[in-house]
């Protein structure tokens, strides 16, 4: 059955995994930038939340709770990506039901998920 967590901040066992799914969306997503995002002491950095099955990374989603002045306290997520080897097996939607919840959680009035428009399946879904 899988499960949903986010990902440690440094040195999480999935860490690894994690980048390579990533990596579909963001194939120029090399391991120091994949570390910089990870660990800028600066920067407003995402979590970094992943659906995992049998010890593997599935889907792999990067958000960032945002106070902006049209909508407020938002959930806003950069990256939504689930392994092209496991697509259309729910886990993608299993880890935007979680993202929603979680938004509920932080009191959030919106989610907002962003997407080129030259990525036709990712409108489908």
């Amino acid at each position: 059955m899988p499960t949903v967590r986010d990902l440690a901040d440094t040195d999480d066992p999935l860490d690894e995994q994690a980048h390579a799914v990533l990596r579909q969306l963001r194939p120029d997503l090399d391991a120091d930038r994949w570390r910089q995002v990870r660990t800028d002491p600066v920067a407003q950095r995402p979590t970094y939340t992943v659906a995992v099955d049998d010890g593997a990374v599935t889907a792999v989603a990067g958000w960032r709770l945002m106070a902006l002045t049209f909508t407020g306290r938002t959930l806003y997520v950069d990256d939504l990506v689930t392994d092209a080897a496991v697509r259309s097996r729910g886990y993608g939607a299993l880890l935007l039901g979680h993202l929603r919840a979680r938004a509920e959680e932080l009191a959030a009035s919106d989610l907002a998920l962003d997407s080129g428009v030259q990525r036709h399946d990712a409108h489908r879904f």
